[in-house]
């Protein structure tokens, strides 16, 4: 029996192929252009189309390799009903194999279309805050920290501190993180939002359990991002820098504070030697954010639907539960149709082993992009 047989292939007036169609003619017309000398002669556009038509280079070849088998698979049920008996049963023999082969195609094309819309971004600040649970929350936030820094480094992803505000205990009450690498942001987009510890904490002299919380904000950073941002509603200074980093730490004003009054957000830079750097990188996460929020607001709208908020950056959702006695990181957007959760093992998750858990966030993700179509 054909195992695909339960997952009939979509017929060309399904949402799913208009998409492929429309981006396999977008990466047509991109290819056009690249060869055209008179676009050649603008930089910033042949940058620009360059970088669009390598993130649906191969969406484009695997659609193109299934629509060639499509036609193979047409070609084999017309001689299945022919009059030719020999011809008939041979192509009844091939059929099962080139069905499967389109279906298994058309599975790869769902991830294929994914990746092209999240692979637009290749860096993104991640930003992580303790919440509620004092000393031990902020030891949970440096945990978080940790946990993440394994992982991109197992990922060859680049990781680097922007900022960082320390706690007592060596524990963290701010730091944000600016990632970058190919996949980085579609293997991390989802962990925005509430994350909850259970644990014994270090200052707990008669073993309690205690539960505190950090929250995770992930946000794009878009070299087309468009922002007007009135000057007049900013406040900017130099500022000093802060932790190691030699005799001029604390004596030089190289890092920069900016302030967007009619948010309230505020960020500080100390990241860089150069202060211009600093300013630089300050304003890059003040437009990220002013976009993430502006995004949210219209992914609201449309997608009020969508239960798991991933990637959102919503720090009233609580996404993760650590519980360290038993063992079990739970994530709560997990657990099939019916809702629910799912869990993974949490030294495994701590020590940066987070594949298991990302892939699944990522195949829901997935399903409910599909179904958005």
């Amino acid at each position: 029996m054909n195992p695909f047989a339960m997952n009939p292939l979509p017929d060309a007036s399904s949402p799913l192929i208009r998409k492929l169609e429309e981006l396999l003619s977008k990466y047509q017309m991109l290819q056009a252009s690249l060869s055209d000398p008179a676009f050649l002669g603008n930089a910033q556009k042949m940058i620009a189309a360059s970088r669009e038509s390598g993130s649906l280079q191969n969406l484009a070849r695997v659609y193109q390799t299934y629509k060639d088998c499509l036609k193979q698979v047409a070609e084999l049920r017309d001689l299945s009903l022919s009059s030719d008996k020999e011809m008939s049963e041979l192509a009844e023999l091939e059929l099962p194999e080139k069905e499967a082969e389109a279906s298994k195609l058309i599975e790869e094309i769902k991830d294929e279309l994914i990746a092209a819309e999240d692979n637009k971004v290749d860096s993104f600040f991640l930003e992580l805050r303790a919440g509620t649970g004092g000393e031990e929350a902020a030891l949970f936030c440096r945990d978080l920290f940790e946990m993440y820094r394994k992982y991109c480094e197992s990922r060859g992803f680049r990781f680097e501190v922007s900022d960082l505000s320390d706690a007592e205990r060596g524990g963290f009450k701010e730091v944000i993180i600016n990632v970058k690498g190919d996949g980085a942001y579609r293997h991390l987009q989802y962990e925005g939002g509430g994350h909850r510890v259970q644990r014994v904490p270090e200052t707990e002299s008669q073993g309690r359990i205690h539960t505190s919380a950090a929250t995770v904000a992930v946000l794009p950073e878009l070299a087309d991002v468009k922002i007007d941002i009135n000057p007049k509603d900013v406040e900017e200074f130099g500022c000093r820098g802060g932790g190691p980093g030699g005799q001029n730490v604390n004596k030089v004003e190289t890092g920069w504070y900016i302030k967007h009054k009619p948010t309230g957000l505020s960020f500080k830079m100390t990241e860089h030697k150069s202060q211009t750097q600093n300013k630089e990188r300050a304003w890059a996460l003040l437009r990220s954010t002013l976009h993430a929020a502006e995004q949210a607001k219209q992914h609201a709208a449309q997608m009020g639907a969508r239960k798991a908020m991933m990637g959102s950056g919503d720090r009233s959702q609580r996404i993760r539960t650590y519980n360290f006695p038993q063992n079990r990181c739970t994530d709560h957007r997990l657990g099939g149709e019916g809702g629910g959760e799912k869990n993974f093992n949490l030294e495994a998750v701590m020590n940066g082993q987070m594949e298991e858990l990302i892939d699944a966030l990522f195949e829901m993700d997935k399903r409910q992009r599909l179904e958005a179509l």
